[in-house]
C-alpha cells in the first residue's frame, strides 16, 4: 500500500476528510507486534508531563516570526531599508516580494499584469514551496502568533465548562478563496485586503495603529468564545494557497509508527489536527509517512510527543535539529 498520492493530499487541503486506508503489510507487521508492548500507564504519563514542560520549537519559532516582524518596523522607523513594506507586499534590500494570493487580487482588479507583482510573487512563492507552504502561517504571520495567545485562552475557558468549540466544515476556505478571487476582478476592488488580519497587523507593526484594528480584535473574540482558530482553519485564502504550493517541500514533519504510543497529545495542541489523523491507532498506511501538505510546520506536535514519533527532517539529510 503506497503512500498517499499528491492529489490526495491536495483534496485533504481542499477540505476533504483524511481517508482511512488499510494498513500496508509492513505497518501491519509493526502494529501487530507493538500490542502489549505500549508503555506502563505511569511511565506514559511521566513521558507525556515531561513533554509538555518542552517548547523547543514553539520558542525557535516565535523568535523567527518577531525577528521578521521586527525588521519591517526597524527599516521603516531607523530608516535602515533592508526589508521595506509589509508582508502584503515589501522589498528585501531593494527586491520585490509579495504575497502570492494578494498580487492575483491587485492583478484581477486592475485586469493588469503588473510585472513588479510577478516578480516579487514568483520568488516568495519558490520560497514557500521549497521550506513548506504553510511554514508561512506559523514562522511568518503576526496574526498566527495572537491567534495561539488567544488558542490558549480558547482552551481555558473549554476546560472550565464556559464555552465549547464549533466547528466548520474547512471546504469553506475554499469558497472565501473563490469568492475573494471573483469580487476582485467584477469590482476592481481588493476587499480582502482591507479585510486581512496578517496586512492590517502587519502594518500596524510598521506604520502604527489604525481603526482596522478592531475587526482583528472581533475575529480574536470570535475565535476565543466560538470557534478555535477560525480564521485560519476556516477562512484564510493566503493559508490556503501556501499549503497548495508547498505541497511536496523537502522540509516535512515525519511519523514513525513504530515508536508511536498513539495518546493523542500531538491532535490536542495541533491547529489542523486532521494531518494528525495518521497518529490514531490503525491509520497510517506505512511504517513511516509525511504529514500532509496542510500542517503548518509549527513544531508543537513535535515537542509535545512523549516518544519522539514526530519530528522535523529536510528529505536527504533525515532529522534536523
Amino acid at each position: 500500500m503506497a503512500a498517499p498520492g499528491l492529489l490526495d493530499q491536495l483534496a485533504v487541503v481542499l477540505g476533504r476528510a483524511p481517508r482511512k486506508r488499510p494498513p500496508s503489510p509492513a505497518a501491519a507487521a509493526i502494529a501487530l507486534a507493538k500490542r502489549g508492548k505500549t508503555p506502563k500507564k505511569n511511565e506514559l504519563l511521566a513521558e507525556i508531563g515531561h513533554a509538555h514542560g518542552i517548547h523547543t520549537w514553539r520558542n525557535r519559532r516565535w523568535a523567527v516570526l518577531l525577528g521578521v516582524n521586527l525588521l519591517f518596523t526597524l527599516s521603516f522607523w531607523i530608516d535602515i531599508q533592508v526589508l521595506e513594506g509589509s508582508l502584503t507586499a515589501s522589498r528585501l534590500l531593494g527586491f520585490h516580494l509579495a504575497d502570492v494570493y494578494s498580487s492575483l487580487l491587485v492583478m484581477l482588479a486592475q485586469r493588469h499584469v503588473a510585472v513588479n507583482l510577478v516578480i516579487g510573487a514568483t520568488t516568495i512563492a519558490l520560497f514557500w514551496g521549497l521550506v513548506g507552504g504553510r511554514s508561512f502561517c506559523s514562522w511568518v504571520c503576526p496574526y498566527h502568533l495572537v491567534a495561539e495567545w488567544a488558542e490558549m485562552l480558547h482552551l481555558r475557558l473549554a476546560r472550565s465548562g464556559r464555552i465549547r468549540d464549533h466547528g466548520i466544515h474547512r471546504g469553506v476556505r475554499v469558497v472565501f478563496w473563490l469568492v475573494f478571487a471573483a469580487l476582485a476582478f467584477a469590482t476592481g476592488q481588493t476587499l480582502f485586503l482591507a479585510l486581512n488580519p496578517i496586512g492590517i497587523l502587519s502594518r500596524l507593526l510598521v506604520y502604527g495603529p489604525s481603526l482596522a484594528l478592531g475587526w482583528v480584535v472581533a475575529i480574536l473574540l470570535f475565535e476565543v468564545l466560538y470557534a478555535r482558530r477560525a480564521w485560519c482553519r476556516y477562512v484564510c485564502p493566503i493559508g490556503l494557497t501556501y499549503g497548495i504550493l508547498g505541497a511536496k517541500a523537502p522540509v516535512r514533519v515525519t511519523y514513525d509508527l513504530e515508536v508511536c504510543a498513539h495518546e493523542g497529545e500531538c491532535r490536542k495542541v495541533c491547529e489542523v489536527p486532521h494531518v494528525l489523523d495518521l497518529t490514531i491507532k490503525g491509520r497510517a498506511e506505512e511504517p513511516k509517512l509525511d504529514v500532509g501538505p496542510d500542517c503548518t510546520r509549527c513544531g508543537l506536535c513535535v515537542d509535545v510527543c512523549p516518544t519522539g514519533a514526530l519530528r522535523y527532517e529536510l528529505k536527504g539529510v533525515k532529522r534536523l535539529l
